[in-house]
């Protein structure tokens, strides 16, 4: 089975029923392909992971314009850098991992050292965020929420400390499990744990507050 073939399998309506071997075995044909730069490859890995990535970009940074700009050099980068996905973790991972180091690689550039220091400051950029990714297939959040709801926890993501907001996001919008967060951010396993039990505790309040806030306004 070819790359290409491999990930139209993964998404299929049947994928959900697929075992942790064909997941496997679909991982390591991707990252044969991408080794052999199969044609067609990229095209349907952008296809298939666009929307989840800007979503994670933009939640990162906090700003659309950077976000997309970042979205295209992330894909820049797995096409030269494609011989070193090895398949042993999910492709969506290291996709993930590529994305955080650019946004340091970039901060750094703005004399920031590390991602604890994307603290936005004010500029033509500090205007709200608005997500309009478009995505048929609702991450695991925006399956318990109506539209409402997923606006006000956007803002609220936002609001948050940006590692905490990291460690939701990528938990709770992109599904992946706590080892896999470990990898994407370089984290002991013991810390992400911590930063999710904190970020969960922070983001309580602000969506009580933006219920509060809901509810006074109708009434």
């Amino acid at each position: 089975m070819s790359a290409t073939a491999a990930i139209r399998a993964l998404f299929s309506p049947s994928a959900a029923s697929l075992t942790d071997e064909q997941v496997r075995q679909e991982n390591l044909a991707i990252a044969e392909g991408l080794k052999r730069q199969e044609a067609g490859l990229l095209d349907e890995l952008i296809v298939r992971y666009q929307h989840r990535l800007l979503r994670y970009l933009l939640f990162l940074t906090g700003q659309r314009e950077m976000a997309e700009d970042m979205f295209q050099e992330v894909w820049m980068r797995v096409l030269t850098r494609g011989g070193q996905f090895n398949g042993r973790a999910r492709f969506e991972t290291w996709l993930f991992t590529i994305a955080r180091n650019l946004v340091i690689d970039q901060r750094r550039k703005r004399t920031l050292t590390s991602l604890d220091e994307l603290i936005e400051t004010g500029g033509d950029d500090d205007r709200p965020m608005v997500f309009e990714v478009a995505d048929q297939q609702p991450s695991p959040m925006e399956h318990f929420a109506s539209m409402e709801d997923r606006e006000h926890v956007a803002a609220a993501l936002l609001q948050m400390d940006t590692l905490y907001r990291e460690v939701l996001v990528l938990r709770f919008h992109e599904d992946l499990t706590l080892e896999e967060i470990a990898k994407v951010t370089r984290a002991p396993l013991s810390t992400v744990k911590s930063r999710l039990y904190r970020g969960l505790a922070a983001i309580k309040p602000l969506l009580e507050r933006a219920r509060m806030v809901r509810e006074e306004m109708a009434g």
